[in-house]
């Protein structure tokens, strides 16, 4: 069995799974944004006493499996990184592209799942969501 956070009074195992865009599904994750924005994703995390367990980021959405303690709303997480994370990249790469529309560079709403018992097929999931759209992708092609 796996060891569970605790709080003062709290022993828990709270993990989701969560999906969200780019404002008009704009596919900007790619090269240098990609390779930075989990970092950022990390750190936000951490700082509402959170921790993302397993994420990729894909051109044109992010998934992650994030652990969020009882304490916190689900929705106060993900909006407070998806909050923080726009004004972080509008002041660092906002200056370099014109059609950077910053501060709202996520779209509103975000998909979320309780993790559960499945935690290793949502991690698995997660691991190979580009595989399976580029596999997807070539299916249309014929």
């Amino acid at each position: 069995m796996e060891e569970r956070e605790s709080l003062n009074h709290t022993k828990w195992e709270c993990k989701y799974h969560v999906v969200f865009i780019p404002e008009c599904r704009r596919k900007t994750l790619y090269k240098e944004l990609r390779r930075y924005l989990g970092e950022v994703f990390r750190r936000l995390a951490e700082q509402k006493e959170s921790r993302i367990e397993e994420g990729h980021l894909m051109p044109d959405h992010v998934h992650m499996m994030i652990a969020i303690p009882p304490k916190h709303a689900v929705s106060q997480v993900i909006g407070y990184i998806k909050g923080k994370s726009a004004i972080h990249l509008a002041r660092v790469y906002g200056e370099r592209k014109r059609n950077f529309v910053g501060q709202h560079f996520w779209a509103r709403g975000f998909f979320v799942s309780t993790v559960g018992r499945d935690e290793a097929v949502v991690r698995e999931y997660i691991r190979r969501q580009e595989e399976e759209d580029k596999r997807l992708d070539q299916m249309g092609l014929w």
